[in-house]
């Protein structure tokens, strides 16, 4: 277990490219991995996340360490947190307790949700006419396994893009230098037959903790 880490991330610019599921395009070159921190005894998987912005969204790649593919669920909009899955949440605006949540499991299912948090008390959105610029973009691929569930594994990375009209219910920035946000990065993996987490900003175990979140600065 490792204690709080720098509570800020510098997120580089980019021009908006293809996904390809394993982090190989040439922007991702113009970052460096972040390393998420195991938060209990049992998380001890090499876990890291890599961001870029574009003028349109949000780029998110993730590296994760694994020996077994936790995942069973094979649709969108499902309780993924029960399994293995990945996580990014983001709050616009830090006066607000209105953010967005992301999952994605390494079978390549997501969870694209609002949250307005009252003190605990979470009240959440999903999308109903999910439009196409409002859609997000994902890939995952495994290495040393198969794409599939339970499969053994060396590990598995996710490459994701979120678009900033996907935030517009709590939001209508796009940000610009110097920008601003709030936010946290997740992992939640059950190798051990219990759930082992991983995470940017330490919480106490509830992810749902806006006031520990981090910050995103763009450049």
């Amino acid at each position: 277990m490792i204690g709080k880490q720098a509570d800020m991330i510098s997120i580089k610019r980019t021009a908006d490219f293809p996904l390809s599921g394993d982090g190989s395009h040439a922007n991702w070159e113009k970052t460096d991995w972040l390393e998420l921190p195991g938060r209990d005894a049992s998380a001890g998987y090499a876990t890291r996340v890599k961001t870029l912005y574009s003028s349109t969204g949000m780029y998110f790649l993730y590296f994760c360490e694994d020996k077994k593919l936790t995942a069973t669920m094979e649709a969108d909009f499902l309780d993924l947190w029960n399994e293995d899955v990945i996580e990014v949440f983001i709050q616009p605006d830090a006066k607000r307790p209105a953010y967005f949540e992301y999952e994605l499991s390494p079978l390549n299912y997501e969870l694209p949700i609002l949250i307005y948090n009252d003190s605990g008390r979470l009240n959440s959105w999903q999308p109903f006419h999910y439009n196409e610029d409002q859609k997000t973009r994902h890939l995952t691929t495994v290495q040393g396994g198969e794409k599939k569930s339970r499969a053994l594994v060396k590990s598995w990375m996710a490459e994701f893009f979120i678009p900033f009209k996907a935030m517009k219910m709590i939001t209508d920035e796009i940000p610009r230098s110097g920008t601003r946000w709030k936010g946290n990065l997740y992992r939640i993996d059950y190798d051990s037959g219990k759930e082992s987490t991983y995470s940017w900003q330490l919480t106490s175990g509830n992810f749902h903790e806006h006031e520990k979140f981090g910050t995103f600065i763009f450049e």
